[in-house]
C-alpha cells in the first residue's frame, strides 16, 4: 500500500496539476488531501473539482471554513482576508456543498489525518516545535498522524512518551515502537524557502516516508492572480517560497 498525501492547495491549479501528475507516476494506492483547497490562489473552483475527482479522502482547512463563513475572517491577516472575500465570490453552490461536508480530522486506514493538529482541530493550532508536537501525540492513538496548515514540512518522532525529536531529513524509515507526527508541507504556497510544490509518499510495504518537491509554472499562476486583482504580496511570495 502506498499513500500520496498533500495539503494546502490554496487555489493554485498549476501546482496541483503537477502534484497529481507525480502521484500518478508514483502509482499510489490512496490519495489524501489535508485541506485548504481554497484561499490565496486564483482557481479555487477548479482545484476543488480536481481534488474531489482524484482524492480518496479529503479534509477541510481553516481557509475552506472561512470561505464557507464558518470561521471569522477577522482571524486572518489583510492579504488572506482579501483573498478569501474574492474566493467567496467565485464558489459555486456545488463547490460550497462539497466543502461543507468535509471533516477537519479523520482516522482512516489505520492512520491519523488532520488539517492543523489532532488536538482541538477546529482551533487551527500550529505545530512548530517539539513541545507542540509532544502535546499532540496524546491526542491520537495511531502510529502516524499527517498534518498540514503551517505550509512548512517537518517530521516529529516520539521515541518515548517523554522524548519527542524533530528529524531534519526528507526521507526516513518508520521504526517499530516509535510514533510520528508529520507535516507534509504545501502544494500551492510553500513557506519553507522552496517554491516547488510539496507532497509526501508513505510506502507502507517499504516502511518509508519521503517528502517530495515538484516544480510548476509559477509565472502562470502569478499572472492569473494579477488579473484577478489579488494582493501583490501573495503573488510575489510564490516565487520565493515564503
Amino acid at each position: 500500500m502506498k499513500f500520496g498525501v498533500f495539503s494546502d492547495v490554496h487555489g493554485n491549479l498549476e501546482a496541483l496539476l503537477s502534484v497529481l501528475k507525480c502521484l500518478e507516476a508514483e502509482r499510489v494506492d490512496r490519495r489524501v488531501c489535508l485541506g485548504d483547497l481554497v484561499g490565496y490562489g486564483p482557481d479555487p473552483g477548479a482545484c476543488v473539482d480536481l481534488v474531489r475527482e482524484h482524492a480518496d479522502m479529503v479534509l477541510a482547512g481553516n481557509h475552506d471554513h472561512a470561505a464557507l463563513g464558518l470561521t471569522d475572517l477577522s482571524h486572518f491577516n489583510p492579504y488572506a482576508r482579501f483573498a478569501l472575500l474574492w474566493t467567496q465570490s467565485q464558489l459555486t453552490a456545488e463547490v460550497v456543498s462539497f466543502l461543507s461536508g468535509l471533516h477537519v480530522a479523520n482516522s482512516w486506514e489505520g492512520l491519523c489525518f488532520a488539517h492543523s493538529s489532532p488536538c482541538e482541530p477546529l482551533m487551527w493550532h500550529y505545530m512548530i516545535s517539539s513541545e507542540d508536537a509532544q502535546a499532540n501525540f496524546r491526542c491520537f492513538a495511531e502510529p502516524i498522524c499527517f498534518v498540514g496548515h503551517s505550509h512548512s514540512p517537518v517530521f516529529f518522532v516520539e521515541e518515548s512518551p517523554v522524548r519527542v525529536v524533530c528529524v531534519q531529513t526528507t526521507r526516513f524509515a518508520i521504526e517499530k515502537g516509535k510514533r510520528y507526527l508529520i507535516n507534509v508541507g504545501s502544494v500551492g504556497q510553500p513557506r519553507d524557502g522552496d517554491p516547488r510544490a510539496a507532497y509526501l509518499i508513505y510506502d507502507v510495504s517499504a516502511g518509508t516516508v519521503e517528502l517530495k518537491r515538484v516544480p510548476y509554472d509559477i509565472a502562470v499562476t502569478q499572472e492569473k492572480m494579477a488579473r484577478a486583482g489579488l494582493p501583490r504580496f501573495l503573488i510575489d511570495r510564490l516565487a520565493i517560497g515564503y
